[in-house]
């Protein structure tokens, strides 16, 4: 039976700093307060995990306890997704060519829970790990690089990743909301030291005053980080520390995953509870919610939003997706984002001074006020246009990678280069940022993951 490592390797004066990366400061934080919202409304949607053929074992109608097993991965049988309330399947609704698009609940208010019995990490082997996780459907809180899809209970990674911090506009603060629950958390880290032989990596933010549930961790390896965004992605800081090979896997979940596995073995139940931060120019009021995974978008911003035409963002605004009103929060976003829609034209608008207009370009004014809260919307400012060579993306793309002459190996499909040029390494919220300063306009999040898409195919 595998050991649980006893101590916590640890060097304050070591920091991993990224130079390159942007920092996009926009208007509507969330407040530092948390409250409590009663939602009846929630739902799965399978739509949120890459690579899922989803085969349903429920019907509408059906009584759920939180942890009921609803639907199994066609393609892989042993990955379970589970009710993350107890309650009645109102409606399971399908999209074009009958997909499966989302199973709603409707929560009873009893917090029932299929018991899964409560069992100290330590004294399990590694197998008994992944089955309580496997059966309970915390798996899926876990992925894995390369792809960015749900990791392989059947495999072994190299090591473990966990981000404790977010550099994205307006990202939610994770020391405000893992406040208190040092002890699930102690527990969740150790259940992952027990799925690899490797490390487990805990990274923080440097120069930041951290909360103890992170400083006092054990059975990881510490490591602080500084720069721009995106310099809190996972993949930024497994590039820097542990860089991925062909062949070789690492994992990664974040702090409130890393919670929800903690009560899982702690108390015996699947505890889907998230806080998540309503935060955007057009809320009125941003705060953060303790509610459960898969809640009501309605419920969250009832209220307390602006008159104006708006977009409703699950997760933040450059990797988030855009979601309806009557719609449901992705699995694994914990922000929702409500900014302005912009469905309008600008007369002229590129031959005035801007003098209020973000930008990266030093044609405007903006680089002058680096610390200016911005209220953004989605005008793409320009039509679609030719794809050209104008060095911009590697300002801000931290990587030790080309990332144009990427693009356009995943543009015709060259499986060898995109090896070659460490497709591996990247996911798509890589690229946002190289999204947003293009001048062409393309949607290089949507390459980036249709390559990834297509060598997961070839090497499977």
């Amino acid at each position: 039976m595998q050991l649980i490592k006893t101590c916590t390797q640890v060097d304050m004066s070591t920091v991993t700093k990224i130079r390159k990366g942007l920092n996009i400061n926009l208007i509507g934080e969330a407040e530092k307060v948390i409250k409590e919202l009663k939602s009846d409304h929630f739902a799965v949607k399978p739509t949120d995990f890459i690579g899922v053929f989803p085969k349903m074992l429920v019907k509408e109608g059906d009584t759920v306890k939180t942890g009921t097993p609803l639907f199994i991965d066609k393609n892989r049988e042993n990955i379970i997704f589970t009710a993350p309330v107890s309650g009645v399947i109102r409606e399971i609704k399908r999209g074009a060519k009958r997909l499966l698009l989302e199973i709603k609940i409707d929560a009873d208010g009893k917090d029932e829970y299929v018991d899964f019995k409560a069992e100290q990490p330590s004294s399990l082997s590694r197998e008994q790990v992944i089955e309580k996780m496997r059966l309970s459907g915390v798996w899926p809180l876990i992925r894995q690089r390369p792809y960015s899809v749900i990791a392989d209970p059947l495999a072994e990674p190299k090591s473990i990743f966990i981000s404790t911090f977010d550099t994205s506009p307006l990202a939610p603060d994770n020391d405000l909301i893992l406040h208190g629950q040092g002890e699930d958390f102690q527990t969740g880290l150790d259940a992952l030291a027990k799925l690899t032989k490797g490390k487990v990596h805990l990274n923080i933010e440097a120069e930041t005053t951290h909360s103890k549930v992170f400083t006092n961790s054990k059975n990881v390896q510490i490591n602080q980080f500084s720069g721009p965004h995106p310099t809190g992605n996972v993949g930024v800081q497994i590039n820097r520390l542990d860089p991925i090979n062909k062949g070789e896997v690492v994992w990664y979940c974040y702090p409130q995953d890393v919670v929800t596995i903690g009560k899982l073995f702690r108390k015996g139940h699947y505890d889907a509870t998230r806080v998540v931060a309503l935060t955007g120019s057009e809320v009125l009021s941003p705060v953060y919610f303790r509610t459960r995974t898969g809640v009501a978008v309605e419920d969250l911003v009832k209220k307390n939003t602006t008159d104006v035409k708006k977009r409703y963002i699950s997760g933040n605004v450059l990797t988030g997706k855009q979601v309806e009103l009557d719609s449901y929060l992705g699995f694994y976003h914990n922000q929702l984002t409500v900014i302005p829609e912009g469905d309008y034209y600008e007369f002229l608008g590129w031959g005035m001074p801007g003098l209020k207009k973000f930008s990266v370009s030093r044609s405007f004014p903006a680089f002058l006020f680096r610390n200016r809260k911005y209220r953004l919307d989605t005008n793409l400012h320009g039509g679609d246009r030719a794809l050209v060579m104008t060095g911009q993306y590697e300002k801000v793309f931290p990587f030790d990678i080309y990332p144009m002459q990427l693009i356009k190996a995943i543009m015709v499909e060259d499986i060898d280069l995109m090896e070659n040029l460490g497709i591996y390494e990247v996911d798509e919220e890589d690229f946002a940022l190289c999204e947003v300063i293009d001048t062409s306009k393309t949607n290089i999040q949507e390459i980036v993951r249709k390559g990834l898409d297509l060598m997961r195919k070839e090497m499977s």
